[in-house]
């Protein structure tokens, strides 16, 4: 008898796909909003990216287990509309895979003792197994490092949280008046925190059920919401908001950030719980990523499941960010820029169109639906051109800017 996958594994995936960007960006894009806008930003696009995910699983109910968005967005808003969110599916994917391929690579050079460029290869080899081999075996890793990221994060974190002033917190020490103009420009990094929907398949894919994955994603997002939660209190109770000029200077890096931390806490067992913590959150999203976008590309190029297939599948994932990562170990910088406002396509304004056309469909009030009718079919649309807009203002200098 098969077993049935456990909703503990599905959330894990989801979870650890989108931890892994959102730790390492949250603070220094938060920075200007400080504690409460912050918090604010980071819970309603929780709860408006969750929706657009259930959105995506009501216009899959339509179809087999193995369609993924190409063929549904063909199907259903045709070619045009579909090859412009292909693209934008693919780079977000590819970027995020070339910059956590280029941060291990970047991390892994101290611990083994070889070039950044070989670290960076074998870590694509041994962690791309996993992608490749089958979803279970992302389940049964993703377990593991979300498990790890917490026993780190409680034993880094906790000693964060024990110094937490709430002087600090909640900025009372400055004589900043106004924090909400910063959090429109916070929008696009918080809607890349939740971007696990190339994962929506393979979820629906892997319970056989849409009322299952439904549970996975929230159950995902809501660890993510857990420890993004934690990760900023930590921080911003921590790290005096005027002290984040290098942070935001270095482009937010997480090695800026551990420098400036260093700086406030005295504990190095801290500080290095700190830095496996970011290793195990880039490890957790680089998989968690890699099989929506390995499934994603399956679907496209219309590879078969065999191990003749997924191997052709395999090369057409991870083999191009790697490329790009060994001859441009920094280009990722100036493109994951970009990503926010591409993701805005493909997570938010792509998902509501589904549904909405799923819905005049002839069984379309039939199964699985998300919750809010026609109303939030509109608001999440709006919600994606709103983030996307502040996003190319802000590449423009036209929205407020902290600096530090």
């Amino acid at each position: 008898m098969k077993k049935n996958p456990s909703l503990v594994g599905g959330s894990c995936i989801i979870a650890s796909v989108c931890v892994g960007a959102g730790m390492l960006g949250l603070p220094s894009a938060g920075a200007g909003a400080w504690t409460t806008w912050s918090i604010i930003a980071i819970a309603i696009t929780m709860i408006v990216m969750t929706i657009s995910g259930w959105m995506l699983l009501e216009a899959f109910k339509h179809y087999d287990l193995k369609v993924s968005f190409n063929t549904v967005t063909k199907d259903m808003l045709g070619d045009k509309v579909n090859v412009f969110n292909n693209i934008t599916v693919y780079f977000v994917g590819g970027i995020l895979l070339y910059a956590y391929i280029t941060s291990s690579g970047l991390i892994l050079q101290d611990v083994i003792g070889v070039s950044s460029n070989i670290a960076s290869v074998l870590f694509v080899l041994v962690f791309s197994a996993f992608v490749w081999h089958s979803t279970r075996a992302v389940d049964r890793i993703s377990v593991v490092l979300i498990a790890f990221m917490i026993l780190s994060f409680v034993f880094g974190v906790s000693g964060l949280a024990i110094n937490v002033d709430m002087g600090v917190l909640f900025d009372t020490i400055s004589e900043e008046a106004s924090y909400a103009p910063y959090a429109m420009a916070m929008l696009p990094v918080a809607l890349t925190s939740f971007g696990y929907h190339h994962s929506v398949s393979s979820m629906r894919a892997y319970y056989g059920d849409e009322h299952k994955a439904k549970y996975a994603i929230l159950g995902g997002t809501a660890i993510a919401l857990g420890l993004y939660f934690l990760w900023l209190f930590s921080i911003f109770g921590n790290l005096p908001r005027s002290n984040f000029g290098p942070v935001i200077e270095q482009g937010g890096n997480v090695d800026a950030l551990l420098t400036a931390l260093g700086s406030v806490i005295e504990s190095e067992k801290v500080a290095n719980a700190i830095n496996t913590f970011s290793m195990a959150a880039i490890l957790s999203s680089f998989i968690g990523v890699g099989l929506g976008v390995f499934d994603f590309l399956a679907d496209l190029f219309k590879f078969e499941d065999t191990r003749q297939g997924r191997a052709k599948t395999w090369l057409v994932t991870f083999v191009p960010p790697l490329i790009l990562s060994l001859m441009f170990p920094f280009g990722f910088v100036i493109a994951i820029g970009y990503a926010g406002a591409a993701a805005t396509v493909w997570a938010c304004i792509i998902p509501a169109l589904l549904a909405r056309k799923s819905r005049t469909l002839e069984t379309g009030y039939e199964g699985f639906m998300a919750p809010g009718g026609s109303n939030m079919v509109i608001l999440v649309i709006a919600f994606g051109v709103l983030t996307a807009t502040f996003h190319v203002m802000s590449m423009f200098n036209m929205l407020p800017a902290f600096i530090g």
